[in-house]
């Protein structure tokens, strides 16, 4: 960002579900199929990103060959991708395979006068998220760390209510405390998630909280029960000033989305 009015452009990619093989299915989506859709729409709308974000359920399937298939395609595009675990990861796989030179699971990177902190909201074995007193004490270390670089945090649970009483019983249990410690540090300018499968863009007293929808099937919004919905999958993209000022907008594939399977038991 040499000059006033430049940006870093960042595409963030959630809740891929990538499967055993890449023709497998998951509620009767192709998941790999629309991950590509997915990120050929983005590619086709920007000519550049600096950085990608992928925000947790990388895997339906939490196997190597998952991971190895999201590394091989991932890796083609040659800009620096950061990932992060949800629900669904075995993050410690994650930390194995997702560990190159432009891939990663790195917590903290600095771009220009931004700093990107990630998150591990995982529980393992439970839907829901926390974040652990190692992972709060890292942001805050951070945060201190580099007070005059403006501050991106990514977790993949949310920490504000979705508005859908099911998907809220699996918020970040100490919501509170993680948003009361952010709120302590003013160039910390957005939090990014996923898990939600649904666009949120909400603002705090000090900071903007973003959920991002599927690279695959969307939960319907404001529903009681879990529910699906048809609409097509996303990428957000986010542009990071200088001067600490965001802008985003969350762009969907233009075909439709097919073979979903509704349910009301879950997945």
């Amino acid at each position: 960002m040499t000059l006033a009015n430049q940006c870093l452009s960042i595409l963030q990619l959630s809740d891929t579900h990538i499967l055993a093989t890449p023709k497998a299915t998951l509620l009767g989506i192709e998941t790999a199929y629309y991950f590509h859709a997915v990120l050929a729409q983005a590619f086709a709308d920007h000519r550049h990103f600096d950085l990608i974000m992928l925000t947790g359920d990388l895997a339906q399937d939490p196997i190597a060959a998952s991971y190895q298939y999201l590394l091989k395609h991932i890796s083609r595009y040659r800009i620096p991708t950061l990932c992060l675990p949800g629900n669904h990861d075995d993050y410690a796989l994650m930390q194995r395979i997702l560990n190159t030179d432009g891939v990663s699971c790195r917590k903290q990177m600095l771009l220009d006068n931004w700093q990107i902190i990630n998150l591990n909201s995982q529980i393992i074995g439970e839907e829901g998220g926390y974040l652990a007193h190692e992972e709060l004490l890292l942001l805050e270390n951070c945060l201190n760390q580099y007070p005059n670089h403006h501050a991106l945090i990514a977790v993949h649970h949310h920490s504000l209510a979705s508005e859908s009483v099911w998907m809220d019983t699996m918020m970040i249990g100490n919501s509170e405390a993680f948003l009361a410690l952010v709120g302590r540090y003013p160039q910390a300018k957005v939090i990014i998630n996923g898990h939600i499968h649904q666009i949120m863009d909400k603002q705090t007293a000090t900071v903007r909280v973003l959920g991002t929808p599927s690279t695959c099937f969307q939960f319907k919004p404001k529903s009681v029960n879990f529910a699906l919905d048809d609409t097509s999958p996303a990428y957000r993209h986010l542009q990071l000033y200088a001067d600490g000022s965001i802008a985003t907008q969350v762009k969907r594939i233009p075909e439709a989305l097919v073979g979903l399977q509704h349910t009301p038991n879950g997945y």
